[in-house]
Order: structure tokens, then sequence, then C-alpha cells
């Protein structure tokens, strides 16, 4: 890959702490102005690398240097751990009311068609907030758990203690916020929500009954499992009628009488919710991403999750399943010649169609075949999908006047908070402009799952192109340079130019690295034709090694010993890695033959002299 991701994460934290950290204070707010999810963002930016792509800093002692050198204006070594906690704590206490309960509004990121939103409608929950809540309050309370291992000192281990309470209260109080905005939304075959369901599966034409009966005999686990759902909402009762279908997922907030949650943790007043309970594309996969970080081997090794939130981990689990197999089913319903996923752009039950849900879509897809064991024939199709969406957005061929594809970038997909406009004030709208960054991500993920070098590699290439793509939009002046996002710089149709980093985008590009990372840290994808041309190497190699030990060359010199002991190592080395790293084993061989072959000519030069 061309993707350089350690060097460019490293950019990304000198740039924001260059632009967070002014006059010793951690400065909030960026392009949007603060609010709990961009504050978590922006934080994440900083967290991600350093829990989830091998940055440590929480062990003082095994910083690397140039890790120390990119967050030098927070101090050394042994100090920037301790002021991340401070950072982190003064987070949680902004977002934390008088009466201590988390607050999850949207605030600056809501957004209306005309007219000021009330105060009531600018406090609403939504699941964003929930969703990155969780993933930042596990890298903060799995960060604070291996920097408390090198801590000695009384007062920086009273921080921790208090760090850890505060983030463990707004993880539960986050999980509980998930369950009470889990939506099922049940309607009848001859709705307009079931005719455009249908519309969607129906890619060969054939007869509404078959295909309702057919689409319901597919999910009958999914929908015998909803009688499982027994806290939160999501509850129903009305999904045993032959014609009746439905959608699941994450509703936008609460949902509208949605019932409270025992629970033994400090998490203070559970509000009520306005969402109608309708699942919404984009929040859906926000809410499955950050469900998915409650159950990851860190998760379980640093025991991050206390007994109650375990609990309410498994109810989540369940929402998460049904959702999964759901969304899976629906992406590739039918006889396998052409997935609605395939069908682009995506049509949502409320009609709207976007090549951006397309993209979502193929998450949840992927999701499904990777628990199902798929093969890498239907990851290849979904890439080929990839590939599709890079060309329409642009990502990787050049727009035409007054493109509409350049609206994915700028302003985005605008989403209808439905219901918000309850609390008075105008109907709340929430934007989202995460294509390029989000398929990156999605790209490099698909990669790292397929087993045919080939394919992986040009899904690896597709990668890289965005990634070009997304580098033009970088920042390029100010303490901000380095962050995103200047949609502008790769498109010259617009002219919106920004001087503030956008948090909320550039978090979706540490994403996409911290996943590129992981990708490459595995081992190579093993070839069996390179394994067998290796094998084949190395039995020459090792049958004509012994050819000179018989020849009496051991006997020579000390010179000659060392070569030949050269040769009994690389011998030795590439036998022990054929199977898993054929090509360097071959490489060896191929010096081995080389060394061998300069010996017997050697040989048989003194030979003819003679």
């Amino acid at each position: 890959m061309r993707i350089q991701p350690r060097q460019e994460l490293l950019d990304i934290w000198g740039a924001t702490v260059r632009t967070s950290w002014q006059d010793g204070k951690w400065q909030w707010g960026g392009r949007d102005g603060p609010n709990s999810i961009s504050d978590a963002e922006q934080l994440l930016c900083i967290l991600l690398p350093a829990t989830q792509a091998n940055f440590g800093i929480d062990r003082p002692d095994e910083t690397d240097d140039e890790v120390i050198r990119a967050l030098r204006p927070l101090g050394t070594a042994t100090q920037i751990p301790r002021v991340l906690i401070q950072i982190l704590t003064d987070y949680y206490q902004r977002y934390t009311d008088k009466s201590g309960t988390p607050i999850f509004s949207g605030r600056s990121y809501f957004q209306t068609d005309g007219g000021e939103p009330t105060e009531q409608q600018l406090a609403l929950d939504i699941v964003d907030s929930f969703a990155m809540s969780i993933t930042l309050s596990l890298s903060a309370i799995g960060f604070a758990r291996v920097f408390r291992t090198a801590v000695r000192r009384e007062e920086i281990l009273r921080e921790i203690d208090e760090l850890e309470a505060m983030a463990s209260a707004r993880l539960t109080a986050a999980m509980v916020g998930l369950l009470r905005s889990f939506a099922v939304n049940v309607f009848d075959v001859d709705s307009p929500e079931g005719q455009a369901l249908l519309r969607t599966i129906n890619q060969t034409g054939r007869p509404q009954r078959q295909v309702v009966a057919q689409f319901r005999r597919e999910l009958r686990q999914t929908i015998a499992s909803f009688r499982e759902i027994l806290i939160g909402s999501g509850q129903v009762a009305d999904l045993d009628h032959p014609h009746r279908l439905f959608e699941c997922g994450w509703a936008w907030g609460i949902v509208h009488n949605a019932p409270e949650i025992d629970t033994t943790e400090p998490i203070g007043e559970q509000p009520r919710g306005v969402a109608p309970e309708e699942p919404y594309l984009y929040f859906t996969v926000i809410a499955i991403d950050a469900i998915e970080e409650l159950f990851t081997e860190r998760t379980r090794i640093l025991g991050l999750l206390n007994d109650e939130q375990q609990r309410l981990a498994r109810a989540l689990q369940l929402r998460w399943d049904l959702t999964r197999a759901y969304w899976a089913t629906v992406a590739t319903f039918g006889d396998g010649h052409r997935w609605p996923l395939e069908d682009i752009p995506w049509r949502t039950t409320d009609r709207d169609a976007s090549d951006y849900y397309t993209l979502l879509v193929t998450s949840l897809a992927v999701k499904g075949l990777v628990l199902e064991r798929g093969a890498d024939a239907d990851l290849v199709r979904i890439g080929a999908v990839l590939e599709e969406l890079a060309n329409r957005a642009r990502v990787t061929r050049r727009p035409f006047d007054n493109d509409p594809a350049l609206a994915l970038h700028e302003p985005g997909v605008r989403m209808t908070l439905h219901n918000s406009d309850q609390l008075g004030g105008p109907v709340l709208r929430w934007t989202v402009s995460e294509f390029s960054a989000l398929l990156l991500q999605r790209t490099a993920f698909i990669a790292g799952l397929l087993s045919n070098a080939d394919q992986r590699a040009r899904l690896l290439d597709l990668a890289d192109r965005v990634w070009e793509h997304l580098v033009l939009r970088r920042l390029d002046h100010g303490d901000a340079r380095s962050l995103w996002d200047q949609p502008a710089k790769a498109f010259r149709e617009l002219n919106n130019y920004y001087d503030a980093p956008s948090w909320y985008y550039t978090e979706r590009v540490v994403q996409s690295l911290v996943t590129t990372a992981r990708i490459i840290r595995r081992p190579p994808l093993r070839s069996d034709r390179l394994t067998a041309y290796a094998m084949d190497l190395l039995n020459e190699a090792e049958h004509l090694f012994d050819m000179e030990l018989l020849s009496g060359t051991a006997e020579a010199g000390p010179k000659m010993q060392q070569t030949l002991q050269i040769v009994r190592v690389n011998l030795r080395r590439a036998r022990d890695i054929v199977h898993e790293r054929p090509g360097t084993a071959a490489s060896l061989c191929g010096d081995v033959l080389r060394t061998l072959d300069e010996l017997n000519a050697a040989r048989r030069d003194v030979s003819e002299a003679g």
C-alpha cells in the first residue's frame, strides 16, 4: 500500500495538539462548535491510535521517541498521559449536568431549514452521541487502567479513579440510551413502506406473494428472536401475520414511549423520547459499530465492563444480532443473480435514495457475510460495489460541470429527524458528509478479509486511490494544517473554504487509518503457487548443499566454513517460514543457490587449471 498509516497518524496527532492545546489549556470545539459529539471526536483523534494502533502512551517507559515528538506540546513521556487524564476528566465534567445525568445532546450539530431551534430541541439526546460515548469511554477506561500500572503517586491515582468512575457512568448511560433507541418498524405488504421494500429486494420481477413468503422464511429465526427483547424499545407482538414486513435498527434518538431501564448504575435521569420507531441507516451503522467495541478482545482482556454493563451488553448484542441478520438478508436477497445491494443507489422505505445509503448497507452486509463465513466471491462482489461507488461519487473519477454527485461531499446527505418539532421550533436536520473517509475504511476492512491475494491487491489499490483523494482535502495552512476537511481543494466546483478543522471528518479519517494499520500488521497472504515454487527451490538448495558437504568442502579453511555456516542458517530459516512467508523463503533459497553455484564454479575452475 502507498498509505503509510503510522506516519499519517503521527502527523494528525501533531496537528490535533497544535490546534487544541493553547496556552496550557485544551480548546474545545472545531468548525461546528463544541458539543458532546464533536468534543468526543476531537479526543478520539488522539485516543483511537493510542489504544487501537499500538501508539502506546499509557506506559511512559515504553513510549517511542517519534510519538513523544508528535505530542511534545503536552509535555514529556511521563507528563503526556497525566495531561490526557485531566483533559478527559474535563470532558466528562462538561457533559454531566448538576443532577449527575450524562448529556448526550447534538446541539451545534443540529440544523434546520430556517428558524432557531428551542433550547429543548438543542438538548435532545441523539444516537450519534450514545455511540461515540461508548467508543470514547472504553478507550478512556482502558487507557486509565494501563496507565495506573505505571503510577505510584496517590494524587495521580485519585485522578485516575475519578476519571474511571465518570467514564463508566457515561458508558452505562450510553448503553441504556442505545437500548431505548432501538426501533422495529412493522408495516403491511401493501403499505408504501412495504411496496418500497419489495421493490428493493425483488430484483427479478417475481410475483409479490412468492417474494414475501421467501423473505419471511429467510428471516423466520430473526422474527422469532424478537420475543427475546425484554428491556428497552423494540418490543413487538404483531410480526406473525404473513402479510407483514418490517425493518429494524436504530432511530435517531430515544424512541417515543420507550420504557425506562432498571439499572444499579448511577446514570441519573432517563429522559423521555420523542423519536418515532423508525430505523435510520446512518444511526444503525453508527450504533452497530459502537456495540462491537463492547465485545473486542481488548475490552475482554482489560475487563472494561462491570457486571451491570455486561448485562446491558448482552441485551445490546441481541439487537446487534437481529439487525445484522436483517440487513445482511435484505442486502443479498434473491437467487444471487443480482443483489439488491448492487442495484445502486439504495432506496430506503421512505423512498429516499442515495449512494451514501448503499455505502452504509455494504457495512451491514459484510458483517453478515463474515459471521456466516461468506466466500471470497461474495466479498469481491461487495468490493466491486465500492469501486462503483468511488466512481459515482467522483472520488476516483473527474466530476463534470454541475455534477450532482458533489453534494455527497458538500453539504452531504441531509436527514430529517422526524418528531423533533414536537418540542417547539422547526424540524431538525442531521447532515453527514463522511462519504470518502467511510469509503476508505470499508475498502480497507474488506481487503483485510479476503484470502485471495490478487483480489486483495485490487481493493488495496482502490484504498490508495481513495487516500490520494483524501490527501487533497486536507487543510493546508494555520495550526489546523494536516487536518480535515477542505472538499473545495478536491472539487474546484465547490467554493466554501474553511480555517477550522472538522473533528467529525478528521475522526472518520483516523478510524480509516487505524483500520488500515490493522490490515498491514497482519501476516501476508499465503499463495499456494508461491509456496510450491519456494518448496521446489528449498528442496533443490538443500540437495545441492548436501552434495557440497559430501565433496569435502566443509574441511576447507575458516572462510569456507563461515560461508557454509551462513548457507546452513539460511536454509534452516527458509524451512521454518516457507509456509507462512513463501516469498521470503524463496529469496533466501535464491541466495543459497547463488552461493552454492559460486562454490561449484570455483572448484571446477581449480580442477580445470590443475
